[in-house]
């Protein structure tokens, strides 16, 4: 089989985390778009296996959780009835970020319900090694998933807005104008959470980067992902990016070295290795 040279295919992983659609990616680099394609599909499962084993027994001390909403084939509210399933319409991407080094500790797409907060907590439990201090925004579904993961392990508490009246105007400029964040209220749900770090800040802050970074999260274009698996393919190539590729512009190293997970630099050519060496392993027989 034909492959593309290594930088070539550094050079399309690391467009695809920097803003660039698909087909200008294709255009820049004179390649197929079915190339493009498969590139991030191969390159999603590789660095999806790589986050779930490298991001292990995290020592953390505060962490923050959010979600970001995406949409994939068409907006919820445009989405037939019977379309209306997960990978179709509206769909949320959860984050676990730490505070201090930055790190993204778990991420899950899917839903903003009960049964993916519990999926998601969990995950967040189990690649963390100490007691942390846990913030997220008033969320009710974070209340019954936070307790049956850790139990009364955790310092846990939750940061509620206070939203003002609408804004004034019709219909279409409450659409892009959000109701004025008034004020915040702190609730301490279980252990000794201190007030002082109790924030989203940082998990809000992060929810930006992904929005510049890749272009299927920008609003109000054509770019957003038609199918599910490849948004998630595109969100797992950029956490391996941002974790540990990218070097952060104020801790002055990546995230995964700032939390003592490596002390060397991961380059796009890694990743392409990390595609290599999957496709090279020996496939398991049913």
């Amino acid at each position: 089989m034909n492959r593309l040279p290594i930088q070539k295919r550094a050079q399309i992983l690391s467009m695809l985390c920097e803003g660039s659609s698909m087909r200008s990616i294709s255009r820049v680099c004179d390649v197929s778009i079915n190339t493009v394609t498969k590139l991030l599909v191969d390159a999603g499962e590789a660095c999806a296996a790589f986050h779930s084993e490298a991001v292990r027994d995290v020592k953390a001390r505060r962490v923050q959780c959010d979600e970001i909403w995406s949409f994939c084939g068409s907006k919820e509210s445009n989405t037939k009835t019977e379309k209306r399933r997960i990978g179709h319409g509206d769909v949320w991407t959860w984050t676990a970020i730490e505070a201090d080094s930055k790190l993204i500790i778990s991420w899950l797409v899917g839903d903003r319900d009960a049964d993916t907060a519990t999926i998601f907590i969990q995950d967040v439990k189990d690649r963390i090694a100490n007691r942390v201090q846990l913030t997220t925004d008033g969320h009710k579904p974070y209340l019954d998933a936070v307790e049956t993961a850790f139990g009364g392990d955790i310092d846990y508490a939750m940061l509620i807005k206070l939203y003002g009246a609408s804004v004034e105007g019709g219909a279409q400029e409450r659409r892009y104008s959000p109701s004025q964040v008034i004020g915040t209220r702190y609730q301490r749900i279980v252990g000794a959470p201190n007030a002082h770090y109790t924030s989203t800040s940082y998990a809000e802050r992060h929810n930006l980067t992904m929005r510049m970074s890749m272009r299927r999260f920008t609003r109000l274009t054509n770019a957003f992902s038609k199918k599910f698996d490849n948004h998630c393919h595109a969100l797992a190539l950029y956490f391996t990016s941002y974790n540990w590729i990218r070097i952060h512009k104020t801790l002055r190293v990546t995230p995964a070295m700032a939390a003592g997970l490596t002390d060397k630099l991961m380059t796009w050519e890694d990743v392409v290795a990390l595609i290599d060496e999957r496709e090279a392993a020996p496939k398991k027989v049913a």
